[in-house]
């Protein structure tokens, strides 16, 4: 059930963007010959008026088919008028800039509804999960409240979001100040042991626990997750949330794509088509509502990676339609295809390089982080 849901909400969001750009067309007057779901060879289709719907056998995308999306497109003098190429720069970007606009619209109503619905999520100091085969899977179980590392306070009642956090990153200290003897080495135990402080079925407890260096993380851990509390939240600060988490993605997205330049660290982080898919479908077996909340931020993705100003993208479409606005007259088609080689190229570049990641995270067992 999971494959057929994630594949479901995939399909969802190409057809919502696809019909953005379908629906935008209509409005400003343009003809539109295809609308087509996944890419060919065709599987089936059907007209309906002046516009055929279509579906294709590559479950790697969508297109609308406008007529003259190219200027020397031979159209019968009844439709050259309504061509692409024809209308004003103003209409071509409500056009284009339709789909994306789909994408971060859907997006923002996904988080919006469940902020609003479920209230916001903040952390708090009790075992969400253990570890398999880490310190804490000897010692610790869900549902464990950590009162105190080391002396360092810990779960309290009432505590403010801001001190939680506070509280965390110190008991996060306290476990990092035991180390490994010499020049610590991935899976090395700590020379000494956490002194931990819980609370289990109303009962205190103080345990020791030696923790173990993780040469990912960079410092001694214990293996644990701290769990989450919702807290309500009305409408008003839901849409604020939701505007801010979705800003916060956006600037992180951004400095990401720009880093796999020059930072192999980042060009190794970097989640093709494959690896969303997979996140989602591992999502919906273990938390429909995590799943949906991928799928959202997902949608941002291809809002933002869509705008970026590269032909054959979104933005790059954008971008050199207001440049034959701010030039005042049109580019030359001859330098669009050049561009459009050089963002094709790029375009590959990051396909292959999230690819290539999907495919070894999947052969050497690592995983996508969801489980």
């Amino acid at each position: 059930m999971s494959w057929l849901l994630a594949g479901l909400g995939f399909a969802a969001l190409i057809i919502l963007h696809e019909l953005g750009h379908f629906a935008a067309a209509k409005a400003v007057g343009m003809r539109v010959e295809r609308f087509a779901l996944f890419f060919p060879p065709l599987l089936g289709r059907v007209r309906r008026g002046e516009t055929e719907y279509a579906i294709g056998s590559i479950p790697l995308g969508g297109y609308v088919k406008i007529s003259g999306m190219t200027p020397h497109e031979d159209l019968p003098p009844e439709v050259a008028p309504r061509a692409y190429f024809r209308q004003p720069v103003w209409k071509r970007v409500v056009v284009i800039a339709a789909g994306p606009a789909v994408n971060l619209v859907l997006a923002f109503m996904i988080l919006w509804i469940l902020f609003w619905s479920r209230g916001l999520d903040v952390l708090d100091l009790t075992v969400r999960q253990v570890q398999p085969r880490t310190p804490a899977a000897e010692v610790l179980q869900p549902g464990d409240r950590i009162l105190s590392v080391d002396g360092r306070p810990g779960f309290a009642a009432n505590l403010s979001e801001a001190e939680v956090r506070r509280r965390a990153n110190a008991l996060r200290a306290a476990v990092a100040s035991h180390r490994c003897a010499g020049t610590p080495a991935d899976g090395c135990l700590a020379t000494d042991a956490a002194r931990v402080a819980i609370e289990r079925d109303g009962e205190r407890r103080v345990i020791a626990v030696t923790p173990r260096y993780d040469a990912t993380e960079r410092r001694t851990l214990l293996g644990f997750q701290y769990g989450t509390r919702g807290v309500p939240i009305g409408p008003a600060e839901a849409a604020q949330v939701s505007v801010t988490g979705m800003w916060n993605v956006t600037r992180l997205t951004v400095d990401n794509i720009v880093r796999l330049f020059y930072d192999d660290e980042a060009r190794k982080q970097v989640s093709g088509v494959v690896g969303s898919y997979e996140a989602t479908r591992q999502s919906f077996e273990l938390d429909t509502v995590q799943a949906v909340r991928i799928l959202a931020l997902i949608s941002l993705s291809l809002a933002i990676i869509n705008l970026f100003p590269f032909l054959p993208l979104d933005g790059g479409h954008i971008f050199w339609a207001v440049a034959e606005k701010v030039r005042g007259k049109p580019i030359p088609f001859s330098v669009l295809e050049r561009v459009s080689v050089v963002g094709f190229m790029l375009v590959a570049f990051l396909f292959v390089i999230g690819l290539t990641n999907d495919i070894g995270r999947i052969t050497s067992g690592e995983g996508f982080g969801v489980r």
